[in-house]
């Protein structure tokens, strides 16, 4: 492949990208002993290693699918309804991610369409020119749909030289993204100036991506509000929650906490255990974003001395929950879950600066949401569910020693019982009125492909 910046299409800059290709030489030794590292845990990290350096792929090669890139766990989830809209249109899907909880997410929602040769999975190749040359002369797609903030230099560039329409779709960007693209002068912004389109999924989104140059950008929605919660585990969470009603408790979710605020979290929870404010103690349950920090979290609530178990540890609910003041969500996929047992999730990522997670999800299954001060990754569904009365924000100090802050706001939640309830059905009714992303996306998607035709 050649480094040439190609004046037709105005694909890479030539000093810039030649400089990236040869970070990216140095680093991929790197690359492969992090996996080595990684299979100590799961030796499924060593798996399929050559679709990562772009060949190794199995027979039989299905071309002309549509390309989706969902990088990890959230952008598989967030893709299934997409998916699921083209494969009921007789489409072929060619569905690649960069991390194994990715992969095994989407073999768990596709199960069916994989089995009977509608979806091919594999990894996208390390953003080099030989494996991305190969991996795309191999599969030859339709066209790619990369979701939400995924944007390989050499992929998308490589893309525009041939003519290949790749998309940003469900697109987001955080003024902070926006602030370090900008960094990289024109070679950033060429970067997603050499999509096809971009569909994103708010006003702020789109002024982000206009100042960069993008010129063609649609407002579509955010399709999150479209993925259908699993039916089985929402039954099991409503069983666990009806547990803990029989015992007057409520059960507080810590969903997707990043590393630093498990600590934060669990002071302030044995700090509300020990004010003896309610005659029967509310539960906690904590889900760590990354489950290789399970035991870490395991031992952090272990040494502050709380009872606690693992989810892992049973295989319905637990039975004795009426003796556990903690319960640790070591378990991937099961968020709909945990959120069907809960009275109120309070957001990981946002009580320090890792600008949150999706709250979605939790309001779909009616449950409340408390918010730290750093939400700018959903800056617009945090502030739509702030303002439908669905979340409410944690003002105040919770870094500096001050759990206390963080403590004070739970308990007068958990005491009200009928602001609780108000806040449930407005997270529901949130949840509903932002749904039909998909649809947009499908129509603005034929529209775009007919005009590149």
């Amino acid at each position: 492949m050649s480094l040439k910046t190609n004046s037709e299409y105005g694909a890479r800059p030539r000093i810039w990208f030649a400089f990236y290709q040869l970070l990216w030489h140095l680093l991929l030794p790197l690359a492969i002993i992090r996996l080595a590292w990684c299979a100590r845990h799961a030796f499924s990290y060593l798996h399929h290693i050559p679709e990562r350096l772009g060949f190794g792929y199995k027979k039989p090669i299905y071309q002309g699918s549509i390309w989706i890139h969902a990088v990890s766990v959230g952008e598989t989830r967030a893709a299934q309804p997409l998916i699921e809209a083209y494969l009921a249109r007789g489409e072929s899907i060619l569905l690649t991610h960069m991390t194994l909880n990715g992969r095994r997410t989407g073999k768990q929602l596709f199960a069916q369409a994989i089995a009977n040769g509608q979806i091919r999975q594999v990894y996208l190749p390390y953003d080099l020119c030989w494996p991305v040359e190969n991996f795309l002369n191999t599969f030859k797609p339709q066209f790619g749909l990369f979701m939400e903030t995924e944007a390989w230099p050499t992929a998308v560039f490589r893309g525009k030289e041939i003519r290949l329409p790749l998309f940003l779709v469900n697109a987001r960007l955080s003024e902070r993204s926006a602030r370090r693209v900008n960094q990289f002068g024109k070679a950033g912004r060429a970067l997603f100036q050499a999509f096809a389109g971009v569909l994103a999924q708010t006003e702020f989104d789109a002024q982000r991506y206009r100042s960069l140059g993008v010129e063609n950008i649609q407002i579509v929605g955010n399709i999150k509000f479209d993925v259908p919660l699993d039916p089985d585990l929402v039954a099991q969470g409503k069983m666990w929650r009806q547990d803990l009603q029989v015992n007057k408790r409520l059960m507080v979710c810590a969903s997707s906490t990043r590393d630093g605020e498990e600590a934060i979290i669990l002071k302030a929870w044995n700090d509300l255990l020990m004010s003896n404010a309610f005659e029967n103690p509310p539960l906690l349950c904590v889900v760590p974003r990354h489950p290789e920090r399970f035991a870490e979290v395991a031992e952090q609530i272990s040494s502050i001395g709380l009872k606690f178990r693992r989810r892992s540890e049973w295989t319905s609910t637990p039975s004795d929950c009426i003796n556990l003041e903690v319960v640790l969500g070591d378990s991937m996929g099961e968020m709909p879950m945990y959120y069907s047992a809960s009275d109120l999730v309070l957001m990981g990522g946002s009580l320090l600066p890792f600008g949150g997670q999706n709250l979605i999800e939790a309001c779909a299954a009616g449950c409340p949401v408390l918010l730290g001060e750093h939400t700018y990754n959903f800056q617009q569904a945090a502030l739509d569910a702030l303002q439908a009365g669905a979340a409410q924000r944690i003002h105040g100090d919770v870094i500096l020693g001050e759990p206390i802050v963080l403590m004070e706001v739970l308990k007068e939640l958990l005491s009200n019982a009928s602001e609780l309830a108000k806040m449930s059905v407005a997270a529901k009714t949130y949840s509903v009125e932002h749904q039909g992303a998909t649809e947009r996306i499908l129509i603005a998607l034929d529209q775009q492909i007919k005009s590149w035709a």
